[in-house]
């Protein structure tokens, strides 16, 4: 497979897309050399009761869930979106699509967070969406055009100064003139064979036909992987629109991931996908294909119709229904739940803006076959939706299991973190 390195690509392509961005002037280069920054030591805390809280909870009395289930509040967190639970301690961080990662900690050890506050604020984050851990304790929170490293994280995080590395530099993910408001929110995870992957959205609803094969070459409307230390960079899979969830099946190490639909074409198509890439190079059909469905010269891509289609192109395990926005993912491993549900997936469906009628905001459950490929999506948790009024109560935007067994539950509309639990 062929390596992909960004400069080195784009000029093996003949494509002139510029140069990249320059660091931003903030604090990273005092902190690499573990100085101090000047920023204030008393990092300010989330409010944790109050009148927000009690509101939460009422609306959590509206969440239908299977028999033995409960949902419960288990932190106020602003634009909560990605979640990364620590290996050893009682805490998470959780990203956002703004400017902070968030640092959440339960203390006393109750199962309910008793503390808030901004991770590294010392840092100039921008769009800190994905976190992820490596084996060995590294944070890695990934940006719009920067990936970072914090080791030891959940030991060093109670000053606004921390220990931190460039795996990416900034303007080095993607090519700056290709930086985007649209789907610039990126996801990771640590494989077992210690390659950092990380998903690049495309800045276009389709890509224009003349974007298409440096699109391909980057990895953008892809995976890509790389070492922690950046290198050995290449593109894992193509032919994706915009992944905003992956996690990798620890019985057979396939990578899971959810892509995102076009938009524009209606209320019932294209489908939402949960796809499964079981090697190297794989090509999932995006922009000619979205789910089953002809995107290349429909009316959402009339400068595609002549589009050849991809060799081989990888089909959807799932096909969910249409705008539901499926995003954040995760295999359930614990103990906690009925043996109906381990070694199954749950996903997050945010909710849809292109569809005439409000819908998704739930949590979907995929049990997994002996075959080792999807079974059939049913709705584990659902209320974020009053279907009297169509308003949202609440956005789920990803799902993380505990050590315990139970389940947390990301919503950045709300700006909150729930904790579902089982009990017979």
């Amino acid at each position: 497979m062929k390596l992909v390195k960004p400069l080195l690509a784009l000029a093996a392509a003949g494509l002139a897309v510029g140069a990249f961005a320059q660091a931003p002037k903030d604090n990273m280069s005092n902190l690499k050399q573990m100085k101090v920054s000047g920023t204030d030591l008393n990092i300010p805390t989330v409010p944790q009761d109050g009148r927000k809280a009690d509101a939460l909870r009422a609306n959590l009395k509206k969440i239908k869930l299977p028999a033995g289930f409960k949902i419960e509040l288990y932190a106020v967190v602003p634009d909560a979106r990605h979640m990364a639970v620590a290996p050893s301690t009682n805490m998470l961080f959780v990203g956002t699509r703004k400017t902070t990662v968030w640092a959440v900690t339960d203390r006393n050890s109750e199962g309910v967070a008793s503390e808030v506050k901004a991770f590294a604020p010392s840092l100039n984050f921008k769009v800190p969406n994905g976190v992820c851990w490596t084996k060995d304790g590294v944070l890695v929170v990934v940006e719009h055009n920067r990936v970072l490293s914090f080791p030891a994280a959940e030991f060093f995080y109670e000053g606004p100064d921390v220990a931190v590395g460039e795996v990416v530099a900034q303007g080095q993910l993607i090519p700056v003139e290709e930086e985007s408001y649209n789907h610039g929110a990126r996801v990771c995870r640590m494989g077992d064979d210690g390659k950092l992957y990380i998903s690049l959205g495309q800045p276009h609803n389709v890509p224009p036909a003349g974007k298409v094969d440096m699109y391909s070459q980057l990895g953008i409307g892809g995976i890509v992987r790389m070492n922690m230390d950046g290198s050995k960079r290449e593109v894992f899979a193509r032919g994706i629109r915009n992944s905003v969830g992956m996690d990798f099946n620890p019985k057979d190490k396939s990578l899971w991931w959810t892509d995102n639909q076009v938009d524009g074409l209606g209320d019932e198509i294209p489908p939402g996908e949960l796809n499964r890439s079981t090697a190297v190079g794989q090509h999932f059909g995006f922009p000619y294909w979205n789910g089953k469905y002809k995107v290349a010269g429909s009316p959402a891509a009339l400068d595609l119709k002549d589009m050849k289609e991809p060799a081989n192109a990888v089909f959807p395990q799932v096909e969910f229904p249409a705008h539901q926005a499926q995003l954040g993912m995760a295999f359930y491993n614990g103990k906690q739940f009925p043996d109906k549900y381990k070694g199954g997936m749950f996903v997050a469906a945010h909710g849809s803006w292109n569809h005439s009628k409000a819908t998704g905001a739930l949590i979907n459950f995929i049990p997994v076959n002996a075959s080792g490929t999807a079974g059939k999506a049913e709705v584990f948790a659902d209320g974020w939706l009053d279907s009297e009024t169509g308003t949202y109560r609440g956005r789920p935007v990803d799902v993380a299991s505990m050590k315990d067994g139970s389940m947390l539950v990301s919503d950045d509309y709300a700006g909150a973190i729930y904790r579902i639990s089982y009990s017979n």
